[in-house]
């Protein structure tokens, strides 16, 4: 009797346990405002042809808070449609996971007034700051609490506004060419269906410098703190070493990749999409060639939003699904590599 009870028992845990995490709604939200590369010529001294060249960058959104008002309330318009899209409700949603390194405030995060707007109960909010890479680390984060069965149904967003931070002189023109805003939400629901079938992050923080901003500090005087106070406030501004990063950039991106697929007896010919985060036309393009992908499985909107940063892969996630480029059992990849140096990826049955 008691192995009976047992063996009911253990059937009973096993159907209810859910094992895998699955994406099943998608949404994005861009600024109205569109910035071209001839737009930039005129306050800097940079071409169209000097910006496509280095980039693959045509334009970009930048933010008006006069139109979009914030970045959570651009972040509910991407969660709205994504909710929609999965066909759930806001009180479907147990816990939300905001990736941002240019939230609404220095503190709270934006995962808190996201959950404002969207009027939502309770759950519990989370920030991550890893940059590009922070949607993958976001991801994964969701994927574990789901594959844990702590919660069911978590909304995770990536969401940007770099164009208020960014310096649009001669002086920052290196980064004021590249960077957009925007936001890209997805809907991550348990599942007995495969879905993420892995993630992998990575990290190498000697090279935090190599591309930061480094005010507002807390390590430093009040004095260096309060840039009203001081005449150079280029410390609040973006530095990047853009050699150091496209070095790194194009090493790890195709290790992390590599590295998914070994872990689950794949190939890179088994890719259907690969969505890499759009830092860079050339880094995508050197990707590609190096795992011997086509064209039609490789999906890049950086032409049109520049590096929006944390938000670049949801957005390119959406726009992807949306326009019919993945379908349901396709075997997706997506992969990062940004400021800390962070990288990962994460490797999804559709």
């Amino acid at each position: 009797m008691k192995t009976l009870i047992f063996i009911i028992q253990s059937d009973a845990l096993k159907k209810n346990f859910m094992q895998y995490s699955k994406i099943i709604g998608l949404g994005h939200a861009v600024p109205q405002t569109i910035v071209t590369n001839d737009d930039l010529s005129k306050i800097l001294d940079t071409s169209d042809e000097w910006i496509t060249e280095r980039t693959g960058i045509k334009e970009r959104r930048f933010f008006d808070p006069e139109i979009e008002g914030s970045l959570a309330k651009m972040a509910k318009k991407a969660a709205d449609m994504a909710l929609e899209r999965a066909g759930k409700t806001k009180d479907d949603i147990d816990f939300v996971i905001f990736a941002s390194i240019t939230p609404d405030y220095f503190f709270p995060g934006s995962s808190v007034l996201l959950q404002r707007e969207l009027e939502m109960d309770t759950i519990g909010c989370l920030d991550i700051r890893n940059a590009c890479s922070g949607f993958i680390y976001s991801l994964s984060v969701a994927d574990q609490f789901i594959k844990t069965g702590m919660y069911k149904n978590i909304m995770v967003v990536g969401g940007e506004i770099q164009s208020t931070a960014i310096d649009l002189t001669d002086r920052g023109r290196s980064t004021a060419v590249i960077f957009g805003d925007g936001v890209g939400v997805a809907i991550l629901s348990a599942s007995e269906e495969q879905g993420i079938l892995s993630t992998h992050l990575h990290a190498e923080g000697k090279y935090a410098e190599e591309l930061y901003v480094k005010d507002p500090g807390s390590s430093r005087t009040k004095e260096e703190r309060q840039p009203e106070q001081i005449l150079d406030t280029s410390g609040f501004k973006v530095y990047m070493n853009g050699n150091m990063v496209f070095k790194h950039a194009v090493v790890r991106f195709q290790e992390v990749i590599e590295e998914a697929l070994n872990q689950n007896n794949l190939s890179a010919s088994d890719i259907d999409m690969l969505i890499p985060h759009q830092a860079n036309l050339r880094i995508s393009k050197f990707i590609q060639s190096k795992l011997g992908l086509p064209d039609e499985n490789v999906f890049n909107n950086i032409q049109k939003y520049g590096n929006t940063t944390a938000a670049s892969i949801p957005i390119a996630l959406s726009e992807a699904w949306g326009e019919g480029k993945i379908k349901e059992g396709d075997l997706v990849c997506l992969a990062a590599f940004g400021s800390g140096f962070t990288w990962g990826s994460a490797l999804i049955r559709w």
